[in-house]
């Protein structure tokens, strides 16, 4: 039995991240992973907010587990049409305006209209600007330039572009000969693409896990609480499958799977983290421990609305996360491969009785 389908993987992985989703804006995204999973006759249902819960039936129903992974990502909101008929931005998500300078868009407007455009300063001519490289990189200097025959208000509106209408950044997928997959988006549709992975390869194989286990696909995230309701009453573990870290100061690389020990919402269940650990150590799966400092999960959002569940969170190494970022097909593949190890052990509690 193959744990990680490398090609298929890839493949998915592209195509997630290809599919426009800022946060507000996923019914398309969740539409697919719909299709996806009724291709393969994989029953689910949807919550009120749009999610998308896949449960498996284990051998302990009483018991059971919740894996989550998001779908939404970064992205912008037409603040205002400026007199121009560029616009200007409202940011969906945590990142910084120099994150997507220069980076291609997509309008999506109410009627279902796309048009598309770049992410630029207003100031970008360094011929007319002679300080254009030491303006800040903000809401007053940042704007749309919109790709269509447009020099007023008035033109802009008229082609059906209205406040409150979406922005998607373009994902730019490449994968390299040395196994780099670069791309917008990979948090947290690397995840995503690994939980969908897992559950394709369980339903094909019919193999019976230990616990019944919920997939949730959350699509609430980026803005602080995707995973944090409908979660079914008999939950005792809760595992975040999201992006790991990686800077100065931290152990996470692109290599490896990272699990974290503490976030900015604070500590994770302490045992269930070991348990993690011990896996790894015994499956031989390269992993690396760290504290995210400007962080949170699905996980810590459920902790925080009151769910008493024993929670942890681990995930793939991703550089320059919220930006254009990168990871490895090793960091996916050691994910990909504690995940497995995890729906298949016994619960940390009943571990530690035998």
């Amino acid at each position: 039995m193959n744990i990680f389908e490398e090609q298929e993987t890839i493949d998915l992985l592209k195509q997630l991240t290809g599919t426009p989703s800022p946060t507000g804006y996923t019914k398309n995204i969740m539409m697919k992973m719909a299709a996806i999973l009724e291709d393969f006759g994989i029953a689910y249902t949807t919550t009120n907010k749009g999610a998308i819960i896949v449960t498996i039936k284990g051998e302990n129903d009483d018991r059971q587990r919740l894996l989550t992974a998001h779908t939404d990502t970064l992205g912008a909101m037409v603040k205002e049409v400026k007199s121009s008929g560029r616009l200007s931005l409202s940011m969906v998500g945590g990142f910084r305006w120099n994150a997507v300078e220069g980076e291609y868009c997509t309008i999506h407007t109410a009627s279902g209209k796309e048009f598309r455009g770049t992410i630029l300063m207003h100031e970008t001519s360094v011929h007319v600007y002679r300080n254009a490289g030491e303006l800040p990189r903000d809401e007053n200097h940042i704007e749309v330039r919109i790709d269509e025959k447009v020099t007023s208000e008035n033109e802009t509106r008229a082609l059906g572009i209205e406040v409150g209408d979406f922005i998607s950044f373009d994902n730019r997928f490449e994968l390299t000969k040395s196994g780099f997959v670069k791309t917008r988006h990979l948090d947290d549709k690397a995840s995503t693409t690994l939980l969908i992975q897992l559950i394709k390869l369980i339903h094909a194989e019919k193999l019976q896990l230990p616990y019944t286990t919920h997939f949730y696909i959350s699509n609430n995230e980026e803005i602080g609480y995707g995973g944090n309701s409908n979660i079914p009453e008999k939950t005792v573990e809760y595992i975040a499958v999201d992006m790991g870290a990686i800077g100065d100061g931290q152990q996470t690389d692109e290599y490896t799977v990272s699990i974290c020990a503490k976030d900015s919402s604070g500590p994770y269940h302490y045992e269930l983290t070991h348990q993690l650990i011990e896996l790894a150590k015994q499956h031989k799966i390269d992993y690396k421990v760290d504290i995210y400092p400007y962080y949170g999960s699905d996980a810590s959002a459920a902790i925080k609305a009151g769910v008493d569940v024993r929670h942890a969170l681990f995930g793939a190494g991703i550089e320059s996360s919220h930006a254009y970022e990168r990871t490895h097909i090793d960091s996916l593949r050691n994910t990909a491969e504690l995940l497995f190890a995890y729906v298949t052990a016994p619960m940390v509690d009943e571990q530690e009785e035998k």
